[in-house]
């Protein structure tokens, strides 16, 4: 004999899937935020690759630290934004577009972590000589691993990432259509805009932001109206 929920715990489940994307849309902000800091304060304190002679770590390099260390607290939450990314697309997830918009996220943040982790080896291998450390060959080379990592590496899995999450969009129109067309040419400049500069990764966290600042303000304006969320009875289709 099956039971029915009672009001009491059916509220709480309502209230619970009501706050999911009001914190995942905040994750998405403190993302899009932590990584902007952290990318600027690395890019002016490091500069290009291309003149880069090392005098940076001979420097107070505090605030480098300081972004290097904001770069966890920010992948944290991108996982979170991720994870409501996913759950806002509800049952009507595929798992195909669903597989790559996972995987393309978590390499993404893979990349930045690997890039962040190189540049503070850079400082902690320079700490007792860094005029030498910096005229060296392995300087150069871990210089320009951070670069190709974060510029390259890491952009295309933004790039597949943000194809993926517009692809899904389109067919199950749970963000309005306008977002996945403005998504698309975003994802194929990130994509094929081959660049060692690191102004371009910003591109990234301000889709982020936009992102996830429509989902707050349409949460907080009023009630969801998202296919991917409506789980009455009359709602679900019968399988072909």
């Amino acid at each position: 004999m099956t039971m029915s929920a009672t009001p009491e715990v059916a509220s709480a489940k309502v209230a619970r899937r009501a706050a999911t994307p009001v914190a995942g849309a905040v994750a998405g902000i403190v993302f899009a935020v932590l990584f902007t800091v952290s990318m600027i304060i690395i890019r002016q304190t490091m500069g290009d690759t291309a003149q880069d002679n090392g005098a940076w770590l001979s420097e107070d390099i505090g605030l480098f630290k300081f972004a290097l260390a904001l770069v966890p607290f920010a992948g944290l939450a991108f996982l979170w934004f991720i994870a409501v990314a996913r759950e806002r697309l509800g049952r009507f997830e595929d798992q195909f577009f669903s597989t790559v918009f996972l995987g393309s996220g978590l390499l993404f943040l893979a990349m930045i972590f690997a890039g962040a982790a190189s540049a503070g080896a850079i400082v902690a291998a320079a700490q007792n000589d860094p005029a030498g450390f910096a005229a060296s060959t392995t300087y150069s080379y871990a210089r320009h691993a951070v670069a190709q990592i974060m510029t390259m590496y890491a952009l295309r899995m933004a790039a597949v990432f943000l194809l993926s999450q517009a692809t899904l969009w389109m067919r199950t129109r749970v963000m309005p259509r306008w977002m996945a067309l403005l998504t698309f040419p975003i994802a194929l400049v990130l994509l094929f805009v081959f660049s060692q500069s690191f102004w371009v990764v910003l591109v990234f966290p301000a889709w982020v932001l936009l992102v996830s600042a429509y989902i707050l303000f349409a949460r907080v304006g009023g009630p969801s109206t998202t296919v991917g969320h409506d789980e009455s009875p009359m709602a679900i289709s019968a399988p072909s």
